[in-house]
């Protein structure tokens, strides 16, 4: 099918609890984007922009998208804000890809951000829940990861799945994002640990939830016939996939499957002409343990039921046959909702040019990124590769 776009820089702020405020974690990750592209480039080329946020917490304003073109330096810059609840970066990052191919703009940038932590523990809790149904579950009292909860529930129980599995999730992921020095967290943990840590909505435990986090990360996008113009290792985006669901959960057949992610994934895979044998890697939408799991699944790398073998069996390790969240993942990277999808594709960025130091996955050629608004409801799958 050919290349639909290209990656030519990339940049990522430290997501954490952090004290700078939208606009200069959003000034921050151009900057670094723009410092990225190896031949240079002029910040008047970017012709569009995409701002990914779910709001940035208690800086909820509306047209956000106009501090875009400021803190690019970059003037009357057309740009929009694309909110998608936690998957608004990777529906971003299509949107300047679909940009690019039909020639609106040769050159475009993609930002991630949020700023969550300037609220109460209260409106946090309030405000993760929008990603969800509020006719029926939120005003149930269920939360974000009471969804997840119950998910999890579920799955360990159809699929005789042991809760040791999301422990080797979360132990891997923490090991991961021990080697990030952008991570919220940068510590390991053990299964000692994991298990007796104090349960957040059972199974699940406080190891098995992604943190609240501060953060940005940014894109450059090109066409492919002018990357080599910026860039001699440019990293292809060839397949791109989408879908939704019901917002309830309430709503589905099946609670331990995310059928939009099914129908992302095999639109990504057809549009790329690709394998899954090709993916040498892959940033799952892990914002609890029991999501990584699902996302195996759902991608179709792993059968029903079985992610949680093969999250055990050690294949799923940064040295393992397939290697998955070698940032650390949401859980431990952190989840700054809206910079998440685009903080994805900046690691595919430097594993596949193979500048990702320490976390380096070895032979790295083909990558994917899954991101996922809600408990399922939206998902954007996206197929890069080295060309």
């Amino acid at each position: 099918m050919g290349h639909r776009a290209a990656v030519i820089g990339a940049g990522h702020t430290r997501f954490g609890v952090l004290e700078e405020g939208p606009r200069s974690l959003v000034r921050a990750a151009v900057n670094q984007a723009i410092g990225s592209v190896d031949k240079g480039i002029e910040r008047r080329s970017i012709g569009r922009g995409y701002l990914a946020t779910l709001g940035f917490g208690g800086w909820q304003i509306g047209n956000a998208s106009a501090l875009l073109g400021e803190e690019a330096g970059v003037p009357g810059l057309p740009s929009a804000r694309v909110e998608n609840a936690c998957a608004s970066g990777g529906f971003a990052l299509h949107e300047a890809v679909n940009a690019i191919r039909s020639g609106e703009a040769e050159v475009a940038l993609v930002v991630g951000l949020e700023k969550m932590t300037d609220v109460s523990n209260a409106r946090r809790r309030f405000w993760l829940g929008v990603s969800g149904d509020t006719e029926w579950e939120r005003q149930a009292g269920l939360t974000f990861a009471g969804v997840y909860g119950l998910i999890a529930d579920r799955y360990l129980s159809v699929h005789s799945v042991p809760r040791a599995a999301l422990g080797a999730v979360a132990v891997k992921n923490h090991a991961n994002g021990a080697l990030n020095s952008n991570a919220h967290f940068q510590k390991a943990v053990t299964p000692e640990q994991v298990a007796a840590a104090p349960r957040v909505a059972d199974p699940l435990g406080v190891y098995d939830c992604c943190p609240v986090s501060d953060g940005a990360a940014a894109l450059l996008l090109a066409s492919p016939d002018i990357a080599p113009r910026f860039t001699d290792t440019p990293i292809y985006i060839d397949g791109i996939g989408a879908s939704s669901d019901s917002l309830a959960v309430q709503e589905r057949a099946d609670l331990t499957r995310f059928d939009a992610t099914r129908r992302a994934a095999e639109s990504a895979f057809r549009s790329a002409d690709t394998e899954r044998s090709k993916v040498s890697f892959l940033e799952v939408h892990d914002c609890f343990t029991i999501a990584e799991l699902l996302g195996l699944e759902d991608l179709g790398f792993a059968g029903r039921g079985e992610a949680g073998a093969l999250t055990l069996s050690g294949a799923t390790a940064r040295d393992g046959r397939l290697p998955v969240n070698p940032d650390g993942g949401l859980k431990a990277k952190g989840h700054p909702i809206g910079a998440t999808g685009v903080s994805q594709a900046y690691e595919v960025f430097l594993q596949l040019r193979g500048t990702a130091g320490a976390r380096q996955v070895p032979n790295a050629r083909t990558a994917l990124t899954h991101n996922v608004g809600g408990a399922g409801a939206t998902a954007a799958v996206t197929i890069f590769s080295v060309g």
